[in-house]
């Protein structure tokens, strides 16, 4: 008999409903701490968001409720791909000579190429039942303003896409993409907003970072009536649509016979690894599984969990935002232009920030050539060329059955396949050349960044 290495859900088991870590936490003596007005610094109300976002995910985003309701005109767009499969690497064990088992839950198989459509759908269909005409955004390495893009196209809504410039110049099959689905991209930062001209007034030659691209995305939104603000990270109503993810994968795994020994996933804002990581932290926080581990992946080069500061910053760099509680390298620290786009981000999820202040989540960074060997190993044994962002996760889950072997243990991986890498191939074409540089991580910039960040206590 073959191995079974593949386990699917039915379509009528996409969940019903999205799971909320927040009062789970809670319940765990973990409160998160509230974002905050810039001006008054104190705690922000709802109607602080309501030029941006939709009521619905305003309330969303403080609910205090578990569970959830997913709308059915949701879970119809979420059946073009979901559930998505559950793989056991085999060929990759074998690879490693490792006595771990490891599995792999792949976003890839969404018609954007990715997780991130989980909650495009959501944001698009709250949006589009609150009136709203257009969405703008921004988007690091493409996914995310791919995913709103088709979100967009599917509920009639125009869509205005400011992509990190450093990505819109590597990835131009990525912007062709999202103009595909008819919305407009425009490289960041750009002379179209104040926000960009300022930082080009300042660095004509600026490569961009998701925090500028976040600026002027909020300024279109902030001076236009019908234009909504959408975010693909960080929030934790984002965090919240992607459970999706890790409900599936808990039911697979059940379906496998095993539970993971630990949880790996890469982090930029932590939309991709909270999704896959919170339903089973739920089981750890209760203390069902208290030994559980979860490791959480980032560039060497914007390293913002294992060097950041747990602080209050704003999430953008022309500090539009209310100021949140989490690991910053600074709002106007812009990380080198390495290709794993998506995680070029100053800061993380609060709640994801607070899990690892607390211990219940590990991090470690990755330079681009251990992610690139990872990534090419992978795509070796099973076939699967990842997007650079998601190689991540492999190098660490690659680390982690590396030290099974050499402890002779038996130990089982999960790992959060985010994305493929087809749109990738000029970063693979570097790697394969031995042309990619060794980026450095820049401490002077970040000491420099952290000394401008507002000077508010945290708990």
């Amino acid at each position: 008999m073959t191995e079974r290495t593949r386990f699917d859900l039915p379509q009528d088991r996409i969940p019903s409903a999205w799971q909320n870590l927040l009062p789970v936490m809670a319940g765990a003596g973990i409160q998160l701490l509230p974002p905050l007005h810039p001006g008054t610094k104190q705690p922000v109300t709802p109607d602080l968001f309501a030029p941006l976002f939709p009521e619905q995910l305003i309330l969303q985003e403080v609910s205090t409720d578990e569970w959830i309701d997913i709308p059915g005109e949701v879970i119809d767009v979420y059946g073009l791909w979901r559930p998505s499969p559950l793989h056991r690497a085999t060929r990759l064990e074998r690879a490693l000579d490792t006595p771990a088992h490891i599995y792999f839950k792949y976003e890839g198989v969404s018609p954007a190429g990715s997780h991130k459509p989980n909650t495009a759908v959501a944001q698009a269909f709250y949006n589009k039942k609150a009136g709203a005409r257009r969405l703008a955004t921004e988007t690091g390495a493409g996914q995310w303003g791919s995913s709103l893009a088709m979100a967009c196209s599917f509920f009639d809504l125009d869509c205005l896409v400011f992509m990190v410039k450093a990505s819109y110049e590597q990835k131009p099959y990525r912007r062709i993409f999202i103009e595909t689905f008819g919305a407009e991209v425009r490289p960041s930062p750009t002379s179209t907003t104040q926000a960009g001209k300022k930082i080009l007034e300042e660095n004509p030659d600026s490569t961009g970072s998701l925090g500028i691209a976040i600026s002027e995305a909020i300024e279109v939104a902030a001076t236009n009536d019908d234009t909504n603000y959408s975010i693909g990270s960080c929030l934790n109503h984002v965090l919240l649509h992607q459970t999706v993810v890790g409900l599936e994968a808990k039911e697979q795994m059940e379906m496998a016979g095993e539970v993971p020994d630990v949880v790996v996933g890469c982090v930029g804002g932590g939309s991709n690894y909270g999704g896959l990581a919170y339903p089973f932290m739920a089981d750890r926080l209760r203390g069902d599984r208290p030994n559980m581990r979860f490791l959480a992946t980032e560039p060497a080069a914007c390293p913002t969990l294992t060097r950041g500061r747990f602080a209050y910053d704003f999430g953008d760099t022309g500090q539009m935002t209310p100021l949140l509680p989490m690991y910053t390298l600074g709002h106007d620290f812009v990380p080198a232009p390495v290709h794993a786009g998506g995680l070029r981000y100053h800061g993380d999820s609060p709640s994801l920030s607070l899990l690892v202040r607390e211990g219940h989540m590990e991090a470690r960074a990755y330079s681009q050539n251990e992610v690139f060997d990872a990534a090419v190993q992978f795509a070796k044994a099973q076939g699967i060329v990842p997007a650079p962002e998601s190689a991540h996760a492999i190098r660490g889950a690659i680390d982690e059955a590396v030290a099974a072997r050499d402890a002779g243990e038996s130990r089982v991986i999960l790992i959060g396949l985010s994305g493929h890498g087809h749109f990738d191939m000029q970063a693979y074409d570097d790697y394969l050349n031995a042309r990619l540089p060794e980026v450095e991580f820049d401490p002077a910039q970040e000491e420099a960044a952290l000394a401008r960040l507002p000077e508010v206590p945290i708990g």
